[in-house]
C-alpha cells in the first residue's frame, strides 16, 4: 500500500485528556513542591486537591496527539484518533471538542471505571508550563481499541510518548505500530517530556529503533535519550536509526535530518510568548501533514513551525484560527 491510497493522513493513538490551564508565579510552584517546566503523573486525590488550589482557569480538550491531529485537521488534513475518555461530562467536552474540528474519533467509551483524563496545567508568565496529569480512562487504552483496518488505512500512525507509562497503553502501542508496518504504512513517534525519557530510555529506544520510522522531538528529549548535550551528535545518531528525524528547538526553530540531508527551519516570530503548550503538538500537525501529503521536509517543517507559533500567541493547546487559511497567507501550499 502507498501513502495516496490512505483514507487519513495522519491518525493519532493518544491518552484523551482535558487540559485545565490557570496562571501562576514561581511561588505557587514552590508551594505545591512542583518541578517548573515538568510533568508529572498524579493520582485522583492529588488531582483534586491541586485544583483546588489553583487560580481560575480554562478547560481544553487537550492530550498531546489530540492537539496534533487536531491542528491536521485545522489545516484542512484527514485526520483520526484513538482514545479513552468515560461517559462523563469532561468525556463529551473531549468527543465533541474533537469530532467538531473534523477528526474521526469513535473509540468505545470505558464503561465503569475511572473519570475522563485530565491535566492540570500551571503557566508562569514567561510561558512556561508545570504539568500534572490524572490519567484517569485514558490509560485503560488497551490493544481491543486498535483497529487494524483504521491504523491500515491511515498513511501515518502518530504514536504519543506518554503512553510508556500505563502498561495497558503501551500494548496499544505496539499493538498499532504493528498494524501500521503490516500495512505499508509509517510509524511516527514523539518522545513527549524529557521525564517520559528518563524513565523509559532504554525501552524507547528499542521500540524506535525496530518499529519508528520518524521521530519528533525537542532537543531537551533528544539529550536525555542519548544522554549527551552535542546536539550533533545526538541528532546524528538519532538519524541513523529511523528514515526522518524532526527536532525542535523553540525560538532557534527546528533541525529535520534524513540520511545525509539536513534542513534547518527557522521559527516563526510571534509578538508576545503566551503560552507554550501545545506547541510541540502543533509542530507535530503540520510536520506531518506535510510528510503525508509528499511534501519536502524544509515545507513540512516550516507548515509544523507556523503552527507552534500560532498556538503559542495564546492561552490553550490547539489553534484559533484556520491553520490551512494561514498557511495560504504565508505561501504554504498542501497537496
Amino acid at each position: 500500500m502507498t501513502q495516496n491510497t490512505a483514507t487519513y493522513d495522519v491518525c493519532a493513538v493518544g491518552n484523551a485528556i482535558v487540559d485545565v490551564l490557570s496562571p501562576c508565579d514561581d511561588a505557587f510552584l514552590t508551594a505545591q513542591s512542583l518541578t517548573p517546566g515538568s510533568m508529572q503523573l498524579v493520582d485522583e486525590a492529588q488531582s483534586a486537591a491541586l485544583y483546588d488550589a489553583m487560580a481560575a482557569g480554562v478547560e481544553a480538550s487537550g492530550g498531546s496527539a489530540g492537539n496534533t491531529v487536531a491542528g491536521v485537521g485545522s489545516f484542512g488534513g484527514r485526520a483520526a484518533y484513538v482514545g479513552k475518555v468515560a461517559p462523563d461530562t469532561l468525556g463529551q467536552v473531549f468527543s465533541h471538542d474533537i469530532r467538531a474540528v473534523g477528526v474521526h474519533f469513535d473509540t468505545p467509551v470505558l464503561e465503569g471505571g475511572a473519570g475522563t483524563g485530565r491535566c492540570l496545567i500551571n503557566v508562569t508568565p514567561d510561558g512556561q508550563r508545570t504539568m500534572c496529569t490524572f490519567l484517569g480512562a485514558a490509560n485503560q487504552l488497551g490493544t481491543a481499541d486498535i483497529d487494524a483496518d483504521l491504523i491500515g488505512s491511515s498513511a501515518i500512525v502518530y504514536l504519543e510518548g506518554y503512553l510508556f507509562d500505563p502498561a495497558p497503553a503501551r500494548a496499544a502501542f505496539e499493538a498499532a505500530a504493528a498494524a501500521a508496518h503490516a500495512a505499508g504504512r509509517k510509524v511516527a513517534i514523539t518522545l513527549s517530556d524529557t521525564f517520559v525519557v528518563a524513565r523509559w530510555r532504554a525501552e524507547l529506544l528499542a521500540f524506535i529503533e525496530a518499529s519508528a520510522d520518524i521521530v519528533l522531538a525537542n532537543e531537551g528529549e533528544l539529550a536525555a535519550l542519548f544522554e549527551t548535550d552535542d546536539f550533533d551528535a545526538a541528532a546524528a545518531k538519532l538519524a541513523s536509526m529511523v528514515e526522518v528525524a524532526a527536532i525542535t528547538r523553540g525560538e532557534h526553530g527546528s533541525v529535520i535530518v534524513s540520511g545525509d540531508e539536513r534542513v534547518s527551519v527557522s521559527a516563526y516570530p510571534v509578538d508576545r510568548v503566551i503560552d507554550t503548550t501545545g506547541a510541540g503538538d502543533q509542530y507535530a500537525a503540520g510536520f506531518l501533514l506535510g510528510v503525508a501529503r509528499g511534501l519536502t521536509l524544509e515545507q513540512s517543517g516550516k507548515l509544523g513551525s507556523l503552527a507552534a507559533s500560532e498556538v503559542i500567541a495564546h492561552w490553550g493547546p490547539r489553534p484559533m484560527v484556520v491553520l490551512s487559511a494561514l498557511a495560504a497567507e504565508h505561501g504554504l501550499a498542501l497537496n
